[in-house]
């Protein structure tokens, strides 16, 4: 007979496995902003049952991935573009602390040379595939917090970089913003290598405040078109 202890850490590994599901669903759009959540047609989704289905729900909506509908039950957060912009906001701030902290230190990290390997290609050595860029693009922002070795700073990046991750998947839908990234990341790049931390601050701000003026131009045709390529 199965111990408490070991009852309780199967409890916990299936609900896990039921918020790493659900969540992945949300970011590959098969579950979409504003749409509503059934609890019996999730745990018949994810194969878990409803109790650790329900710790999972808990743990989306703390998250702010889903939110709880009185007498009706759960849905997928719609779309906040105000709270997008404090979140990216947060970022703006927390990635020129890193990018400076970068410019004073030792300049051959390890972890540079990583992007200049990634980023500093030319367009016919370069991804296009959305889902790969879209990761890509996460590492190189995750990197630059990294290799300024705050690990507070780093721990808070991933919770934003986390809330903001289904809209950065969609504005690289556009293979201008693919191309247009490929060359913002280039010129930070050299000039944080070249220690001219106030150019690379300003190519970084300039680079996140474009991103957010394409979250403002997110539309329903957009989210629908995201959904079909998903079931492709």
């Amino acid at each position: 007979m199965p111990s408490i202890i070991q009852m309780n850490s199967e409890f916990s590994s299936l609900a896990e496995h039921a918020y790493v599901q659900i969540k992945q669903k949300i970011f590959n759009f098969e579950m979409m902003p504003g749409d509503l959540i059934s609890e019996v047609n999730l745990a018949k989704l994810v194969s878990v049952s409803r109790t650790p289905l329900r710790q999972a729900l808990q743990q989306l909506q703390h998250g702010g991935f889903i939110k709880a509908i009185p007498k009706i039950g759960w849905q997928v957060a719609p779309l906040d573009f105000d709270k997008l912009d404090e979140l990216y906001d947060f970022r703006i701030l927390i990635e020129l602390n890193a990018i400076m902290a970068l410019c004073n230190s030792r300049r051959d990290n390890p972890i540079l040379a990583e992007l200049q390997a990634t980023w500093l290609r030319p367009k016919s050595k370069r991804s296009f595939d959305t889902v790969d860029v879209g990761i890509l693009d996460e590492q190189f922002h995750a990197s630059l917090v990294k290799a300024s070795g705050n690990e507070e700073m780093l721990k808070t990046h991933a919770e934003i970089t986390e809330r903001i991750k289904i809209v950065r998947r969609l504005d690289f839908t556009k293979n201008n913003r693919i191309n247009d990234t490929y060359d913002e990341h280039g010129q930070i790049i050299k000039a944080i290598i070249a220690g001219r931390g106030a150019e690379a601050q300003r190519l970084l701000k300039a680079h996140i405040e474009q991103s957010k003026i394409e979250v403002r131009k997110i539309t329903l045709s957009m989210l629908q078109e995201a959904k079909k390529t998903a079931y492709r």
